[in-house]
């Protein structure tokens, strides 16, 4: 199944966040805070808004950083995902 955004949405896949803080200690499940950093999977093909076209600045494959609430969390065959706006994109990781 693919997965299609409409408008200015994008679809993305959360990067896993690392289990060891920087002084050693393991982290449980339950302890770490979600990353904020992801993988852009679907770009949608921008819209128009007061009569001005907003173009997609993302594109399929960049790594991303992304406001800490935004989106909306979706599990599709057992990947979670999660569709958020263009405007939620913090930055482009380079």
């Amino acid at each position: 199944m693919n997965i299609r955004p409409l408008g200015d949405r994008v679809v993305i896949k959360r990067l896993e966040s690392e289990e060891i803080t920087k002084g050693g200690i393991v982290l449980a499940g339950t302890a770490k805070e979600k990353p904020q950093e992801a993988e852009v999977v679907a770009v949608g093909p921008g819209t128009y808004s007061h009569g001005r076209e907003i173009k997609m600045e993302v594109k399929i494959g960049d790594k991303i950083l992304f406001s800490k609430f935004a989106g909306t969390e979706v599990k599709l065959q057992g990947q979670e995902y999660i569709i958020l706006k263009q405007e939620d994109i913090l930055a482009i990781l380079e």
